[in-house]
C-alpha cells in the first residue's frame, strides 16, 4: 500500500470494534517492517531500557503485564517523539526455580536427574527453555510489547556467559570472591545453598525446649532452651556472659552433654545476653550463625549432625538416617526419659523457608563461594550521597536501597545445581589445589597439568542478572557499537520486591566494572493484587491469566487498565469492572472516530488546514488538546501513569466527544462550505493527535484508527508525539465555551429537575453581567439554540426576571425559563404534592424509629447515625418540595 493511497480519510470502519483481527494484524505488520529495531536514527539521541528478564518456569502472570505495559509505555513515547528507541528482550535461567520443575516434571515419570546424568539432564532443562521461551513470545505478542527481537538475550547465551566468566574472574583476583567455610542457608529440599534474601521468614508456633544440662563433677546443671532439640547433638560448649555472677565460678567447668555424653566446656563470652531466659546458651556452631562466630573465637570443634537433604547423619549416633523433624520428636521423648527435659513451651517464632523450594531453611556449616560485599557497597553508598547515584521512583525507595547496602553481608554465590552457570574454578586431581580461569585451556596452563576437573557447583542466577544492564549489550568488549551507545540505560522498571535482589546488585556491578550507574532512573511499581487487596496465590487460586482478560476484553482494554491504575510504588487492586470500563472506553474513541470518519471521506492529510478563522468551539479544542499534550508529555516523564490515564480520559471522553463532536454537527451538517472545511480540519487534527497520545497505552485500536484517518507516514508508531504548540493557544476561546457549556448544563440541569425532555422546546432569557459576556452570548448564540434547543432565545444586561420562572445562576449570567412555557403548572403542582406526601410519611417514619427508647439504647452507633441521616436527607428534600409548591402557588 503505497503513502498516497493510505493518505486520505477512509469511512470504512465496522460498526464495532473487533480486538483479535486488529491485534495479530497490526503486530505482524509491525513485526514484517521492523518499526521498534533500534539503530535506524543514528542521529537520534538513543534511549535504552533493558527488559527485567522474566524466568522460563512458565507463563507469564499479571504482574509481568504491569511490569513490562509501563515500559512500552515510554519505549513507544520516546520512539514517536523521535529518539533512537531500544528495548531489549531477553529472558533469565532462573536457576533453582527453573530446575525445580524439570526435576518435578521428572519426578512425575518416575526419573531423578541423577538416573540421567548431568549431560542428559542439562538437556531436558534446554528442552524445557526453548518451549516456555516460545511461549513468552507468544505473550509478548498478545501483549503488542514494542520490543527490539533483533537483539534479544538469555543469561545462559554464550555472550553474556563469557561476562560471567569475566566479573568472577576479576573479583576473584581482587579479592573480592572468596572460597571458604560458613554457615549458609541450606534447602535441603532442593539440595542447594541460598543467599539471605532467598530465603522467605514466616511466623510459626513452636515449641521452646529447657533442657539441663549436668556438670561433669555432679555439682549442679545449666539450664538452656532451644527450639531445635534435633541440633544438640551437635553442641560443642554452653556459653555465659563473663559478667553474669550466677556462672562465675563455672567458667571452664565441664558438662556432659544429655543422649550423646560428650563432654563439653562452660565458655564466657559476650555474645550472651545475661538478661535473656536463663543467661547460658547452647553452642552448636555447624547448625548456627551466630554459634558458629562464638566457635571460631574459641575454637571450638564444628560437628555437622546432618546431611544436605536434612538427614541425619552419622555424628547423631543412634538417631542416623531419620529425617530431622522425626529425630526431633524421638530425641525429646529420649531427653524427657533422661529427666532432662524441664519444660516445653508454646512458641511463636519466625523461621526461614526457602523462596523456591517452600522447605524450612536449615542453617548449615558448608564450603561455599562468597563476594565480598563490603567494598562493593561502600562505592554505590558514596555514589548515592553525593547525588551520583540512581534516581529512585518514588523517592522514598531511596532509603529502603541505602539500609540493605549499608547492612549487606557477604553474599554466598554458589549454588548445588546443575542448570546455570557453571563456577570458572578448577582443581587437580592430583593435588587437590585449585585455580580460576576464563575457561579450561588457561586453568591447565595455570595448574601445569592435564588432569583436572572444574567446579561442580554453579553461580546463583542473580549473579548473572546483576550484569544483565551491560552484559546485554556486548560488555566485555567495551567497543561493541550497542555497548558504546546504549549504555548506560535509562530506566529499569521494576517490583519493589527486588530491591534487593537486583537493583542494588546492578548498581554494584555496574559501578564496578563500567565506572557507570547501569541506569538513571528506577521506577518502583507495586504489586498486582486481587481486588480484596490479597496477594495473588496459586494456594488461594486468585491469580489472573492475563490472556485470560484480553481473550474476553482484548489487550488495549488490559494495558490501559493496568497501567492507569499504577501510581508508582503502590500495590494496584484488579477488578474486572475496571478493564470492562477501559474497553468502554476504547468503543467510546471507535465510536466517536467513526463518526469523524464518515465526516472526513475523501479529506487528504495535506487539505488539513487548522489556520484562518475558526469557531468558537475549533479554536477551544485546539486549546484543551494543546493543553493536554503538554500534560501528558509531562506526567509520562515523571512516570505518573494514574493522572495520565486520567487526563486521557477526561479529555476524551469529556472534551471531545460530549461536547466538541456535539458542537461541530452545526459546521459539518450547516450549508457554509468554508466552515464545514475548517471544523474537518480541526477534527481530523485534533482525532489524529489524540490518538497519538493515546497510542503507547492502547497501540492496536490506535493504529487501527489512525490509518483510517488522513495522514502521513506507515504507521502511528512513528508518528511525531504532538508537542506544546504556543500558536494553539486560545484563552479567550476558553473563557466563551466555558460560559456556553455552562449555560447548556444548566438548561439541561432545569429540564430534568421538572422532567421536561430534551425534544421539547423552551424558553430561555439570559442577562449577562456585561456587555463583553453579552457579544459572546450573542455570537455563540446558534450553539445556545441548538444545544438548550429553545423556542424563543434573548440576551440582554438589562433583562428583567419573569414573574415564574426557573432560574439559575452561572458565572457571569442568570438564566430564566418561564414556567408557562415550560410545563403544566397545575399538573406540576399535582405531581410535587404527592411527592411532598410521600417525603413526610418517611420523616414520620425516620422520627418514630429515633424517637424509640429500645431501638436507641440496643442499636448501634452507625447505624443509629445512618438513620439521624437519612432523617436529615428527607427532611431537606421536603422543605425543598415545600418551597417549590408554594412558588409554584404564588
Amino acid at each position: 500500500m503505497t503513502e498516497e493511497q493510505k493518505t486520505p480519510a477512509s469511512a470504512e470502519m465496522p460498526t464495532t470494534y473487533e480486538p483479535k483481527a486488529a491485534e495479530q494484524k497490526w503486530y505482524r505488520y509491525w513485526m514484517d517492517n521492523e518499526f521498534f529495531k533500534a539503530g535506524q536514527r543514528m542521529d537520534a539521541e538513543p534511549y535504552t531500557i533493558v527488559i527485567p528478564p522474566p524466568n522460563v518456569t512458565g507463563m507469564l502472570h499479571i504482574g509481568h503485564a504491569l511490569d513490562f505495559t509501563l515500559q512500552d509505555i515510554l519505549v513507544r513515547t520516546k520512539r514517536m517523539q523521535g529518539y533512537d528507541a531500544l528495548w531489549l528482550p531477553g529472558s533469565d535461567h532462573a536457576g533453582i526455580a527453573t530446575q525445580t520443575k524439570v526435576e518435578q516434571k521428572l519426578r512425575e515419570q518416575g526419573v531423578s536427574r541423577y538416573d540421567l546424568g548431568r549431560e542428559k539432564f542439562l538437556e531436558k532443562v534446554w528442552e524445557w527453555k526453548d518451549q516456555y521461551a516460545e511461549t513468552i513470545h507468544e505473550q509478548w505478542a498478545k501483549m503488542g510489547f514494542s520490543l527490539d527481537y533483533s537483539r534479544e538475550r538469555f543469561t545462559l547465551d554464550e555472550g553474556l556467559s563469557a561476562a560471567v566468566r569475566e566479573v568472577f574472574v576479576k573479583l576473584y583476583e581482587k579479592g573480592l570472591i572468596y572460597r571458604g567455610k560458613k554457615i549458609i542457608n541450606w534447602d535441603p529440599a532442593a539440595r542447594t545453598a541460598l543467599s539471605d534474601i532467598e530465603v522467605e521468614y514466616k511466623e510459626v508456633t513452636g515449641a521452646l525446649y529447657h533442657l539441663q544440662y549436668p556438670l561433669k563433677d555432679g555439682s549442679g546443671s545449666i539450664t538452656v532452651a532451644t527450639t531445635r532439640p534435633e541440633t544438640m547433638l551437635g553442641d560443642t560448649a554452653v556459653a555465659v556472659h563473663p559478667e553474669d555472677e550466677r556462672y562465675k565460678d563455672m567458667i571452664g567447668k565441664t558438662l556432659v552433654l544429655p543422649i550423646i555424653g560428650r563432654e563439653i566446656p562452660i565458655i564466657a563470652d559476650e555474645y550472651v545476653e545475661k538478661d535473656f531466659g536463663s543467661g547460658a546458651v547452647k553452642i552448636t556452631p555447624a547448625h548456627d550463625p551466630n554459634d558458629f562466630e562464638v566457635g571460631l573465637r574459641h575454637n571450638l570443634p564444628q560437628i555437622i549432625v546432618m546431611d544436605e537433604s536434612g538427614t541425619m547423619n552419622e555424628e547423631a549416633g543412634r538417631y542416623q538416617g531419620l529425617d530431622r523433624a522425626v529425630a526431633r520428636k524421638q530425641i525429646v521423648n529420649d531427653l524427657k526419659e533422661q529427666g532432662v527435659l524441664i519444660r516445653i513451651e508454646e512458641h511463636v517464632h519466625q523461621v526461614g523457608h526457602s523462596e523456591r523450594s517452600g522447605a524450612v531453611v536449615e542453617p548449615y556449616l558448608s564450603t561455599q563461594w562468597f563476594v565480598a560485599m563490603q567494598p562493593l557497597a561502600e562505592a554505590a553508598i558514596n555514589a548515592q550521597k553525593a547525588g551520583e547515584g540512581v534516581n529512585f521512583v518514588p523517592e522514598r525507595f531511596e532509603r529502603t536501597y541505602l539500609n540493605w547496602i549499608e547492612n549487606v553481608r557477604d553474599w554466598c554465590i554458589s549454588r548445588q545445581l546443575w542448570w546455570g552457570h557453571r563456577i570458572p574454578a578448577w582443581y587437580s586431581n592430583e593435588t587437590g589445589e585449585f585455580v580460576v580461569a576464563k575457561d579450561e585451556a588457561e586453568a591447565r596452563a595455570k595448574l601445569g597439568t592435564d588432569d583436572i576437573r572444574q567446579d561442580e557447583d554453579v553461580l546463583d542466577t542473580w549473579f548473572s542478572s546483576a550484569l544483565w544492564p551491560f552484559s546485554t549489550l556486548g560488555w566485555p568488549d567495551e567497543d561493541n557499537e550497542d555497548f558504546k551507545r546504549y549504555y548506560p540505560t535509562n530506566v529499569l522498571v521494576t517490583g519493589y520486591d527486588i530491591i534487593y535482589f537486583w537493583v542494588a546488585r546492578m548498581i554494584f556491578q555496574g559501578i564496578e566494572f563500567t565506572g557507570k550507574m547501569p541506569f538513571k532512573d528506577v521506577l518502583m511499581h507495586g504489586l498486582v493484587r486481587d481486588s480484596e487487596g490479597r496477594k495473588m496465590s496459586k494456594s488461594l487460586g486468585n491469580g489472573v491469566d492475563p490472556l485470560e482478560v484480553i481473550e474476553k476484553y482484548g489487550t488495549d482494554a488490559m494495558r490501559y487498565m493496568i497501567s492507569t491504575s499504577s501510581t508508582p510504588g503502590q500495590d494496584l487492586r484488579f477488578r474486572w469492572e475496571r478493564v470492562e470500563q477501559a474497553r468502554n472506553f476504547a468503543n467510546k474513541i471507535w465510536n466517536a472516530s467513526r463518526f469523524a470518519l464518515m465526516n472526513l471521506e475523501g479529506v487528504t492529510a495535506e487539505q488539513i488546514d487548522i489556520t484562518g478563522e475558526l469557531s468558537t468551539a475549533d479554536r477551544w479544542i485546539l486549546h484543551r488538546f494543546n493543553e493536554t499534550a503538554r500534560d501528558i508529555t509531562r506526567l509520562i516523564d515523571s512516570y505518573e501513569f494514574g493522572e495520565t490515564g486520567r487526563l486521557l480520559y477526561n479529555f476524551i471522553w469529556d472534551d471531545l466527544c460530549d461536547w466538541y463532536i456535539e458542537f461541530s454537527k452545526l459546521s459539518l451538517y450547516g450549508e457554509d462550505a468554508a466552515a464545514k472545511a475548517k471544523t474537518q480540519s480541526v477534527l481530523a487534527y485534533v482525532l489524529d493527535r489524540t490518538l497519538r497520545m493515546m497510542h503507547p497505552f492502547m497501540p492496536f485500536i490506535t493504529e487501527e484508527i489512525w490509518q483510517h484517518l488522513p495522514h502521513v507516514g506507515e504507521t502511528i508508531t512513528l508518528a511525531e508525539w504532538p508537542k506544546y504548540d504556543e500558536v494553539l493557544a486560545a484563552p479567550d476561546a476558553v473563557q466563551e465555551m466555558n460560559l456556553l457549556i455552562d449555560i447548556i448544563r444548566s438548561v439541561r440541569n432545569i429540564r430534568a429537575e421538572v422532567n421536561v425532555p430534551m425534544s421539547k422546546k423552551v424558553e430561555l432569557l439570559i442577562k449577562p453581567a456585561s456587555a463583553e459576556l453579552q457579544s459572546i452570548i450573542d455570537s455563540n448564540a446558534h450553539y445556545i439554540r441548538r444545544f438548550c434547543n429553545t423556542s424563543e432565545f434573548a440576551s440582554s444586561t438589562a433583562a428583567e426576571a419573569p414573574d415564574k420562572a426557573m432560574t439559575a445562576v452561572v458565572t457571569g449570567a442568570e438564566l430564566y425559563l418561564p414556567l408557562a412555557g415550560l410545563l403544566d403548572i397545575s399538573q406540576e403542582i399535582a405531581r410535587l404534592e404527592k411527592e411532598l406526601d410521600h417525603l413526610n410519611k418517611e420523616v414520620e417514619r425516620v422520627e418514630k424509629k429515633l424517637s424509640n427508647q429500645g431501638f436507641v439504647s440496643k442499636a448501634p452507633a452507625a447505624v443509629i447515625e445512618e438513620e439521624r441521616a437519612k432523617q436529615k436527607d428527607y427532611a431537606d428534600k421536603r422543605d425543598k418540595v415545600l418551597a417549590r409548591i408554594e412558588e409554584l402557588k404564588g
